[in-house]
């Protein structure tokens, strides 16, 4: 079992689950538009989509050079962009190219799956 890509799932996880929740409870009482609070939940579903990938991959024990890292980092690019933005879009709108950045990434972690 991968000790990384577990501890790595384990964290993405948990503030998967965290994150989520806030999103379905905490936003609106901050006055947060319906598109944005979407857009909350797209970023926390992939989070888990891929914590969920991260910890069947540890299961495996198979080796992977990218996969895990690229999955990783993705998504944190990908929904850590996308929490910020929702929270603050004048502060954090340098975040805004990041996002499809990590979806690029998270991408290239699926197809490292080919590679032997």
């Amino acid at each position: 079992m991968s000790s990384l890509a577990l501890k790595c799932a384990a964290v993405l996880g948990a503030s998967g689950v965290a994150l989520g929740a806030y999103g379905s409870h905490g936003l609106k009482k901050l006055g947060v538009e319906p598109g944005q609070i979407e857009s909350w939940g797209a970023a926390s579903r992939y989070q888990l989509i891929h914590a969920a990938a991260l910890l069947a991959f540890s299961a495996t024990g198979r080796t992977a050079r990218y996969a895990p890292a690229l999955w990783t980092a993705g998504v944190t690019m990908f929904s850590g962009s996308i929490y910020c933005l929702v929270l603050n879009k004048e502060r954090f709108k340098v975040l805004g190219p990041v996002t499809p950045l990590g979806g690029l990434l998270m991408i290239a972690g699926w197809l490292a799956l080919l590679a032997p």
